[in-house]
């Protein structure tokens, strides 16, 4: 009975894959605040059980953060203008996308912020390989705390362009709760097919939902598209840049701004058994200091439908 369920669980339509982003993915002097991150993914396509539903998904992350001041070359407390910082975590959630285009997604995260995450070692390994400038500053990081974090997200397409085969817009929420951050945004979606019509939202790749219970289709399947997704984001807390709710003890903090702008921009590519992406990242100012500016940086995306 119990091999019999795992080979029925191992055969179901599955993709593997890997997010990666670094603000040197779109600009080769910028190196500060949301620097590094990585993800390795798997999610798997569930059974739905209501007739709204066109297909679930569930999916299983393990990721690593990554935050430094205005250079990672910052000895001296003085020049922080924002803490170190790493968090390194593992997810679970599940998707549903309804027949109406509507998704809603529901996940837990758990981990850790602190020097547990690993992240100085690897900031230090990233720079003596490629042979950047020494890291210097991460014995000010954000002391150890641990990470438990529900999350949220809905979208819901309100309409389609004149040319509804190839332009059509969503409107978005998301909210996290727990003890890393606290925050809820609003935005908008628009995707502009560059190849054919718009796939349904319930199998294109914007919201990873390419999976298929007949793996045969993806012979020959092609999607490509741009996408702008500008976003409004209330932050009610950030033990990254605020400290541990725990404890007063990170040597280097600071008050947030709690509202501010982001903004996402890229290309999502599918064909056959592969998806491909590269999405520019823009974050608003997120602290207060006379020092510190929005930023932005590059992620990079590869799945592999099995």
């Amino acid at each position: 009975m119990l091999f019999s369920g795992l080979l029925a669980f191992a055969q179901k339509p599955a993709e593997i894959g890997i997010i990666s982003d670094n603000d040197l993915y779109t600009s080769p002097v910028n190196d500060q605040y949301y620097t590094n991150g990585i993800e390795f993914f798997y999610r798997y396509l569930a059974t739905p059980k209501s007739d709204k539903v066109a297909k679930k998904i569930t999916e299983f992350r393990i990721g690593q953060y990554m935050y430094n001041p205005q250079s990672p070359k910052a000895a001296d407390v003085s020049i922080h203008d924002r803490p170190f910082a790493g968090y390194l975590f593992a997810q679970a959630g599940i998707t549903t996308f309804y027949k109406n285009e509507s998704v809603l997604k529901l996940y837990t995260q758990g981990g850790v912020v602190g020097p547990e995450s690993g992240a100085e070692a690897v900031q230090k390994a990233l720079h003596s390989v490629l042979q950047y400038s020494k890291v210097e500053g991460w014995q000010y990081q954000i002391t150890s705390t641990p990470a438990v974090q529900l999350g949220a997200f809905y979208s819901h397409k309100v309409f389609a362009g004149r040319f509804h085969e190839k332009i059509d817009f969503h409107l978005q929420a998301e909210a996290t709760v727990g003890t890393i951050w606290n925050t809820a945004s609003i935005g908008a979606l628009a995707r502009i097919s560059l190849r054919g019509v718009l796939n349904n939202i319930s199998s294109s790749a914007m919201y990873n939902a390419t999976l298929n219970p007949d793996r045969a289709t993806y012979t020959g399947r092609r999607e490509l598209f741009i996408f702008l997704n500008p976003k409004l984001q209330y932050m009610a807390f950030d033990a990254t840049i605020q400290g541990s709710p725990f404890n007063d003890k990170s040597p280097v903090t600071y008050p947030l701004i709690p509202f501010r702008f982001n903004g996402e921009a890229g290309v999502k590519y599918g064909r056959n058994k592969w998806n491909y992406a590269f999405v520019f990242n823009y974050r608003g100012k997120e602290l207060s200091n006379n020092v510190i500016t929005g930023f932005f940086y590059g992620s990079i995306q590869l799945g592999y439908l099995l």
